[in-house]
């Protein structure tokens, strides 16, 4: 079967370690769009397609994943089997093993027990299967919705076919092995049913119920069973984090978020009691694949941090990281290549490197095993002395040797389980908004008690965007700020918050980083167009506007931050002192800048085209001495159906123009910081 990828470093293929790397991935592109670039088209090959590489990646996994669902009720588990572990080849010049020619058994979801050798597997159902596939397609329509909207609708009816098996096959679904006796050996299943039940939440059935349906089974397995214990059968209890926990406890508004929060800090409470007490921090247990382990659970802490606030574990969650990395007993990072200065794994147990030294650069090998695992493996030999003997113990043994399947493997699933690790600490570690020292006398720009440009002495831009009743423009503005990774700042007013045509895309851009900010609830007018100083409001309205707004945004979990742009971008003295006593800095759109002229339409006796406003914003950044330095540049969220020409549509242009002239994109927090 043409695409997936391959288990490790033999031919099999796998649809639960696919499905799960494929959501990794996914989920790492959502939740860090700013850390991912387009340096590669889909093929790998050098050249950008408008997508970030892990999105490629990912799709490369769904693509697969859609053939190994080909009907609403037919699923396969598994492509080959351990027949082929044979001998190392590349994928060209593969070799009959099965004694079909080139073909290869596929095995089907029954539901049922399937043949392992002389033994049967211990299928009980499909769930444990079917609840990834249904996951990893539905995360994957939502990502490329707006994108591809046809594959994205693909994805979406899958992922509720696949979802509906899980629902009439429960249990666990396990992989099946002819001549050897390890196989996955999957004991759970209603932590992935959680997960697709989050997922296709908006797809099937009421939202709501769905979401009472995801804590059902959240109910039932509480703890991933491994956490705080010493052993457990190969890939036991898989994947090795309840993702469904975090998805879950994002969405809820009542006290069973706290509970689902509360049952990651249990599971981390239990390692970390035995943790505590050995120099590493460790206590991951040494069974097959504890690089994956220690890795989900590194990210299981994170997110318990992220979704509670406290970071009472955060020592523990850093030495998970510091222990893939190089601080444990061998001095050895466990990621091929990485660091690039460090002692990382030379020779994997891998066809690419062995027999044609193709660097597998970022992936994550299997990593130390119990001796007693180790010396009962089956066709395990070193081909070389062992550098490490002297840091060997009855305890865990690690081998740089592609002889050591057990230690020394990379793994597919492991390795996308590292991308999502090493996004969010990249995320974390961007630098967080300055705080800068006074600046300068006339570095940055006021007017009537509002900024309304940063510090000209920097190449700094905030793109903002602002909507009241039209929308239509957030999935085309959404989907270039993702594929460009630029940072921005939306301003809606509360009935465009509250609006539900909006509110998807709304949270979407709360997750990916944006800004978000407030515009007053009913777009009033504050002052008068010819007499400035002439108010329309009251003190009470505007404060009880305002107020109206911040309400919109905190139903749905979004902080108001700190700046307000005023409605119609029209204020005075008196609107911006206001403000200011509200705890909100007025600010508003670089004077000369006519980027707002897009809500015209012709008819209207200031109708501005599309290409006069790129125009005049390009002679502007030519003609000004500090051309476009700390611009406040507003793009409209929405406009009129009478204009045709919608300016967003440019933002493509718009960005790569000003990048080209070397300015930096930045949200509008960073760019009117005075460092206070």
């Amino acid at each position: 079967m043409v695409g997936g990828w391959h288990d490790a470093s033999d031919y099999l293929q796998y649809a639960t370690t696919s499905a799960n790397a494929s959501w990794h991935l996914l989920a790492a592109c959502r939740d860090f769009p700013g850390v991912f670039s387009d340096q590669r088209q889909a093929n790998g090959l050098e050249g950008k397609n408008r997508l970030p590489d892990v999105l490629d990646e990912a799709k490369w996994g769904l693509d697969w994943l859609l053939k190994m669902h080909p009907k609403d009720d037919w699923m396969f588990n598994q492509v080959g089997d351990d027949r082929d572990h044979k001998g190392m080849r590349i994928p060209k010049e593969d070799t009959n093993y099965y004694g079909r020619g080139m073909e290869r058994p596929v095995y089907f979801c029954t539901g049922l027990p399937q043949q392992r050798g002389k033994f049967l597997n211990n299928t009980t159902g499909v769930a444990s299967t079917a609840g990834k596939f249904a996951s990893a397609l539905a995360l994957g329509s939502v990502l490329f919705s707006g994108q591809d909207d046809k594959y994205a609708a693909r994805l979406q009816t899958s992922a509720v076919t696949a979802f509906q098996m899980g629902l009439d096959k429960p249990g666990v679904c396990q992989t099946v092995s002819v001549v050897s006796p390890y196989i996955y050996a999957e004991d759970n299943w209603t932590d992935d049913m959680e997960l697709a039940a989050v997922s296709c939440r908006k797809y099937r059935g009421t939202e709501a119920g769905m979401v009472d349906l995801a804590y059902s089974y959240a109910l039932t397995e509480p703890v991933t069973p491994w956490l705080g214990k010493d052993t457990a059968r190969h890939y036991q209890w898989y994947p090795f984090i309840n993702a469904g926990h975090y998805e879950l406890a994002r969405l809820l508004k009542d006290k069973r978020k706290d509970s689902v929060i509360g049952f990651y800090k249990e599971g981390i409470e239990r390692v970390w009691e035995k943790a505590k007490h050995n120099a590493f921090y460790r206590a991951i247990p040494f069974i097959w694949c504890s690089n994956n382990l220690t890795v989900s659970f590194a990210i299981q802490c994170y997110w318990y941090r992220q979704l509670s606030g406290d970071s009472t574990y955060l020592e523990l969650e850093q030495a998970c990281f510091d222990w893939i990395f190089g601080c444990n007993p061998w001095g050895k990072s466990m990621v091929y290549g990485l660091p690039a200065w460090g002692d990382t794994p030379a020779d994997p147990h891998s066809a690419f490197t062995h027999l044609k030294n193709y660097p597998v650069d970022g992936a994550l090998v299997d990593g130390p095993v119990y001796g007693s695992i180790y010396s009962n493996l089956i066709g395990i030999h070193l081909s070389h002395e062992d550098k490490y003997r002297t840091f060997q113990s009855d305890l865990a043994v690690y081998h740089d040797d592609y002889g050591d399947y057990s230690t020394n493997e990379p793994t597919m699933d492991g390795t996308a389980s590292l991308i999502y690790l090493l996004a969010a600490q990249q995320s974390q570690a961007r630098p967080q908004v300055p705080t800068r020292a006074k600046p300068r006398p006339g570095a940055f720009t006021f007017s009537h008690g509002a900024m309304i440009r940063g510090d000209s002495t920097k190449k700094d831009i905030a793109l903002v965007f602002t909507g009241d009743e039209f929308g239509e423009g957030l999935p085309s503005i959404s989907r270039v700020l993702s594929r460009q990774q630029t940072p921005a700042s939306f301003f809606f007013t509360g009935r465009f918050y509250r609006n539900p045509s909006f509110q998807a895309y709304i949270t979407q851009l709360h997750r990916d980083g944006h800004y978000l900010g407030p515009h007053s609830n009913d777009h009033l007018l504050y002052n008068d167009w010819n007499q400035r100083d002439s108010l329309l409001v009251t003190h009470e309205l505007f404060a009880s506007d305002l107020r109206q707004n911040l309400q919109a945004m905190k139903a749905l979990g979004i902080d108001s931050g700190h700046y307000f742009i005023p409605p119609y971008e029209w204020w005075n003295d008196t609107v911006a002192a206001w403000s200011k006593a509200a705890g909100y800095e007025l600010f508003c759109f670089t004077s000369g800048i006519r980027t707002n002229a897009d809500y015209t339409y012709p008819g209207m006796k200031n109708y501005r085209s599309s290409n006069w406003i790129m125009q005049s914003l390009k002679d502007l950044d030519n003609h000004s001495p500090a051309g476009l330095n700390g611009s406040v540049i507003l793009v409209h969220a929405g406009v009129d159906q009478r204009r045709l020409d919608k300016f967003y549509d440019r933002l493509d242009e718009l960005i790569g123009y000003l990048r080209s002239r070397g300015y930096r994109f930045v949200r509008i927090d960073e760019l009117l910081d005075l460092g206070k």
